[in-house]
């Protein structure tokens, strides 16, 4: 279970005893530990929404959407894309992040459809009046667009899968690219994904569904993006990255980047 991000307390008082008549007393160490992450009131309610299923909540302490939410910067009447969006954990969440005036695109490339002969599981909550503003898009991977301009396209635990053979494999370039052109100037592209070695590439995107980072970042600035950081708040040092991401000795406790790239505002 990941801990979610704890306050820090300034230390303001001296030691007595420390002090000598030969000068100042040295200054206190700096504050160790995570910084606080401030939750805005919409996402704060969006995770608490009772509504959500309980497997899903169950979940929240490995995935932590709270500080997930926040650094993508999620605001009440945002245009965001779930691309591949699963069953659906994040798409319920941004849901009720937006609000009424707000509108989720759950992006399911048919890539995946075709393989797994079903509907998609975001259906039902398309379906379901208490998330009216949801909309479920079926399209090829390379095709992705939406019918507005978006604020945040975010793709969690993904973006190895469309570099693997039953995506096509897809054409990352063309895809960014995609990704770049439906968001508004100044928008954000989020990426989660499991880690992989350092340097090792793609090499263990079809076995271990892990991908090395540092191709994520080199292929997403390419199409034109910023990157603009990372947050840390799913790493996890005690994963070696050595095993697939479903072993039950790592599953659920992998360690994960989370890269934010930035449109930039002068960009059309």
């Amino acid at each position: 279970m990941r801990k979610p991000l704890l306050s820090l307390v300034a230390v303001l008082a001296l030691a007595a005893c420390a002090t000598t008549p030969m000068g100042p007393p040295p200054p206190p160490p700096p504050p160790s530990g995570p910084v606080a992450v401030a939750i805005p009131a919409n996402i704060a309610a969006a995770v608490s929404d009772p509504a959500r299923p309980a497997a899903d909540m169950v979940r929240d302490a490995d995935r932590l959407p709270a500080e997930i939410l926040t650094f993508a910067g999620v605001k009440t009447g945002g245009k965001v894309a779930d691309l591949i969006p699963g069953g659906g954990y994040f798409t319920r969440i941004f849901s009720k992040a937006v609000g009424a005036k707000g509108r989720v695109y759950a992006y399911v490339p048919d890539e995946l459809t075709k393989m797994a002969k079903r509907e998609p599981a975001v259906n039902a909550i398309a379906r379901d009046p208490a998330y009216k503003n949801v909309t479920v898009i079926l399209n090829t991977l390379p095709n992705f667009s939406a019918p507005e301009k978006l604020d945040l396209v975010f793709t969690a635990q993904n973006y190895h899968d469309m570099h693997d053979k039953f995506m096509g494999p897809a054409d990352l370039s063309a895809v960014n690219k995609a990704v770049f052109r439906s968001l508004k100037p100044g928008g954000v592209f989020l990426v989660i994904d499991h880690s992989a070695e350092a340097g090792s590439g793609l090499r263990d995107t079809e076995t271990l569904h892990r991908i090395d980072s540092a191709v994520v970042r080199s292929e997403v600035t390419a199409a034109g993006f910023i990157f603009e950081g990372e947050s840390k708040i799913l790493r996890d040092p005690a994963d070696a990255r050595k095993v697939s991401v479903f072993d039950p000795s790592i599953r659920g406790k992998t360690d994960q980047f989370v890269y934010k790239f930035r449109k930039p505002a002068s960009a059309r």
